[in-house]
C-alpha cells in the first residue's frame, strides 16, 4: 500500500534528470575528488548579485524601515511594483502601471499562480519542446492538461505546428526566451506571428487564449536584444524572477505583469492576487521585494557568460559536436552523438562529464550544458571532453 498518491509516485520514478545526474555528480566527487568531476548539471549560477544588491541589503540593515517585515498588500508593495512598470513601459512602450504587476515568489511561484488563475479543468496549455519540465507539473497542479508542440530545427516556434494543436480547450501557451534549454531567443517577428494566431482562435473560441511568457533569462542575451514580448502579443502575461538576472535564485522573488490590453484586465488581476494568498504564497519576500525595487536596472555581468558560452561552444563544436549557437541564458543544447541521448550521458560519465539528457526536457535526441559554473570547470574538463570526442570517433 502506497502511502503516497499513486499520480506524485508516478511522477516520482520520472521526475527529474537534472537531479539525478547531479546526484550521481556527488557519487563520483566522493571517488574522484571535486576537481575532476565536470558538473554541467544543474542552472545553478555562481557568479555573485551586483555590486548595488550589496549596497542596498547593508543600507537598509543599517536604517531598517518601521514595519519592514510586516504584511502587505497580497500584490506586493507599490514602490515595488511601479519599479517594474516603469520598466516594462519603457520596453513595451505601452502603459503599464503598478496594478498591472503582482510580486511573487519566484517564477515558479508566479506561473503557478497565473495557471490557476485561468485554468478549468481539462483545459489544455501548449508547451514548446525541448521545455523546462516543470511546466508539465505544473499545469497538472490546477488541472489542466499539458500538449506538447515541437519546435523547428532552430528551436524557434513553430508557427503551423501550434496552429494545429490549438482547439477548443486550449487555454495558454507557455514560451521561454531565452529558452531554457536551447539558449535560443525569439525574436519579434515570430512573436507578432504568434499574437496572430493567438487573436485568431481566440475569436474562433469565444474565449482568450493566453501567452505566457516565462523570462529569468530575459536581461542574459549577447548577440540579440530580447524582445518585449508585451510589445508585440496582446494576450501575454510575463513571469520572471531575479533568480537568474540579479543571481539570486535562493531569495525567490519575481512577479508576474498582466498586459494592460488584455481584454477585462483587472478582473485577470484580482484572481492573480487572490490565487496568490491561497495558494500559500501570500506574499513575496519583503526584504527582497525592498531591494529589487532599486535593482531593475542591474544585472550580473553578461560578458562572463559570454566568455564561458564562446569557450565551451568553440572547443565543442571544434571537437565535432553539432548544436544551434545560444543567443541567451547560459545553456548548450548540443545534438547527442548516440541516437540515444540518455545512453550518451551514461557514456559522459565515465569521463567524469555530467550532463542532461534532452528526454528530461521533452526532446530526445540532445542533451542541456549549464555552462553558469565556474570558468575552471570548463577549462579543465575540456580534456574530457576531446577523449569523448575520440571515444565516440567523432571529427575533429
Amino acid at each position: 500500500m502506497s502511502v503516497i498518491a499513486g499520480k506524485i509516485e508516478k511522477f516520482l520514478s520520472g521526475a527529474s534528470w537534472i537531479r539525478k545526474m547531479f546526484e550521481e555528480g556527488d557519487r563520483l566527487r566522493k571517488i574522484h575528488g571535486a576537481d575532476k568531476v565536470y558538473d554541467f548539471t544543474l542552472g545553478n549560477p555562481v557568479n555573485e548579485p551586483p555590486e548595488k544588491f550589496h549596497r542596498e541589503l547593508k543600507k537598509l540593515a543599517d536604517s531598517p524601515i518601521p514595519g519592514m517585515h510586516r504584511y502587505m498588500s497580497n500584490a506586493g508593495y507599490p514602490e515595488t511594483r511601479q519599479a517594474v512598470a516603469e520598466i516594462l513601459s519603457e520596453s513595451s512602450g505601452l502603459n503599464v502601471t503598478l496594478k498591472h504587476v503582482v510580486m511573487t515568489v519566484g517564477a515558479g511561484g508566479g506561473l503557478n499562480v497565473v495557471l490557476k488563475s485561468i485554468l478549468n479543468p481539462g483545459d489544455e496549455v501548449i508547451v514548446l519542446a525541448p521545455y523546462f519540465v516543470e511546466y508539465k507539473f505544473y499545469i497538472d497542479n490546477h488541472s489542466g492538461v499539458a500538449r506538447e508542440v515541437s519546435t523547428d530545427e532552430n528551436f524557434l516556434p513553430d508557427i503551423e505546428a501550434i496552429s494545429s494543436a490549438v482547439n477548443q480547450k486550449t487555454r495558454a501557451i507557455i514560451i521561454n526566451s531565452p529558452n531554457n534549454p536551447t539558449g535560443v531567443v525569439y525574436p519579434p517577428a515570430v512573436l507578432s506571428e504568434l499574437d496572430k494566431l493567438v487573436s485568431e482562435k481566440s475569436r474562433q473560441y469565444g474565449r482568450p487564449i493566453y501567452v505566457i511568457s516565462d523570462e529569468p533569462y530575459a536581461k542574459i542575451a549577447y548577440d540579440v536584444q530580447v524582445p518585449c514580448v508585451f510589445k508585440y502579443i496582446n494576450n501575454a502575461v510575463i513571469v520572471t524572477s531575479h533568480s537568474k538576472d540579479l543571481a539570486l535564485p535562493g531569495e525567490r522573488i519575481g512577479y508576474v505583469a498582466a498586459n494592460p490590453n488584455i481584454d477585462n484586465v483587472d478582473l485577470l488581476i484580482e484572481a492573480l492576487v487572490f490565487c496568490n494568498r491561497t495558494l500559500g504564497f501570500v506574499n513575496a519576500p519583503a526584504l527582497m521585494q525592498r531591494l529589487v525595487a532599486n535593482l531593475q536596472k542591474e544585472s550580473v555581468n553578461i560578458e562572463e557568460y559570454r566568455a564561458k558560452r564562446d569557450l565551451l561552444y568553440n572547443n565543442l563544436t571544434q571537437l565535432g559536436f553539432e548544436m544551434v549557437k545560444p543567443q541567451g541564458a547560459f545553456y548548450l543544447f548540443p545534438k547527442s552523438p548516440l541516437d540515444d541521448d540518455v545512453e550518451f550521458a551514461r557514456l559522459a560519465l565515465k569521463h567524469n562529464i555530467l550532463v542532461v539528457p534532452g528526454a528530461g526536457f521533452g526532446k530526445r535526441g540532445y542533451f542541456r550544458l549549464a555552462y553558469c559554473i565556474d570558468k575552471k570547470v570548463i577549462e579543465n574538463s575540456l580534456p574530457a571532453w576531446k577523449a569523448l570526442a575520440s571515444e565516440l570517433k567523432l571529427k575533429k
